[in-house]
């Protein structure tokens, strides 16, 4: 059997106030969710904790604006704003290590550029 590799870590850890505040952010978000299924608040929840690994390039890269949107209104928060633009994960992601390689991202994003298994992760 493989040896697993160690987990990226998130490179900044929490400080017990900074936890504090980010586990207060989950619970609001909960708190508020109304009218939605719970599929979508429980997406929403995972996108921000995964956001805190990746950065908000992969998150791009991988959901549409749409869905993007929604799971932002959801937490009440801006992706920009909340993550950093990359992070100690971000090159897990398949399709953001074939991103950084073309010549504009953002046509990676909108498909101009189509990235083959953009949703997939490496073993790290």
């Amino acid at each position: 059997m493989a040896t697993k590799k160690p987990r990226t870590p998130v490179e900044e850890h929490l400080s017990a106030a900074k936890a504090k505040a980010l586990s207060d952010k989950l619970d609001d978000a909960i708190d508020r969710y109304a009218g939605g299924t719970v599929d979508e608040l429980e997406q929403a929840l995972g996108f921000y904790i995964f956001g805190r690994h990746v950065g908000w390039k992969v998150l791009v890269l991988v959901h549409n604006k749409r869905t993007i949107r929604k799971y932002e209104e959801i937490l009440g928060i801006s992706i920009r704003d909340e993550f950093p633009e990359t992070a100690a994960a971000s090159d897990r992601s398949i399709g953001f290590s074939i991103a950084k390689t073309v010549s504009n991202f953002w046509k990676a994003v909108s498909g101009e550029i189509p990235i083959e298994n953009r949703r997939k992760l490496t073993d790290g």
